[in-house]
């Protein structure tokens, strides 16, 4: 006789999956109304910052709108149900990601060249595009496992463009400490980001015992 027992993982799952969106979507949503909202007002905390915005558009209009373009993309595409019934948005959707994330990725470099925080925008910018690349391969090879395991990566390293803002507004955060600290805190962020996500990908590995 049929039983609802099979059905309670994947009810957690989809429980899990909502939650985490909806923190990722309450997150950004934080980041972008007391970090990028002040910029259209000449807000004295801002003042610098708001000027060397302007002066940098050029760059920052893209590299804004790839890093848009790849964070609203990655819960599209990360939804099986979308996945299956749609296969081919996925797709179109996906080369929209790498597309984004190379764009993305080039521009953040050129914005940081010749800055102190160059070196933890290139160790982001290429452990973005290093996932990215590893996600398209598989894809292309068709290892559907390994594929969705380095767009989880990959995700990881995106979310870190919301996740090290989420403490700007705290005074004696990294990035009020100077250059060196911001840079650091980039790179700390990045690193942090793709070992929670390899933990999360192989906790059912470490917490099964195997006789």
């Amino acid at each position: 006789m049929a039983t609802s027992t099979p059905l309670a993982p994947n009810a957690s799952r989809v429980r899990f999956k909502t939650g985490l969106w909806i923190f990722i979507g309450v997150t950004a949503l934080f980041v972008f109304i007391t970090s990028e909202v002040l910029l259209f007002t000449d807000y004295p905390m801002y003042h610098a910052y708001r000027l060397q915005v302007i002066a940098d558009r050029d760059l920052l209009i893209p590299h804004t709108l790839a890093g848009i373009f790849a964070l609203l993309i990655g819960p599209i595409n990360f939804s099986s149900r979308i996945r299956q019934r749609h296969l081919k948005l996925h797709r179109v959707l996906g080369r929209i990601y790498v597309i984004s994330v190379f764009i993305g990725a080039g521009t953040g470099v050129a914005l940081a060249t010749g800055r102190p925080g160059l070196p933890g925008t290139s160790m982001q910018a290429a452990a973005w595009v290093v996932c990215t690349t590893a996600a398209l391969i598989t894809a292309r090879n068709r290892q559907i496992i390994q594929h969705r395991q380095w767009m989880a990566r990959s995700y990881a390293v995106t979310l870190t463009f919301v996740s090290s803002r989420v403490l700007n507004l705290w005074p004696r955060y990294w990035s009020h400490l100077g250059d060196t600290f911001a840079a650091v805190g980039v790179i700390a962020f990045t690193l942090a980001s793709l070992l929670i996500v390899d933990l999360g990908l192989n906790w059912r590995e470490l917490t099964t015992r195997r006789d």
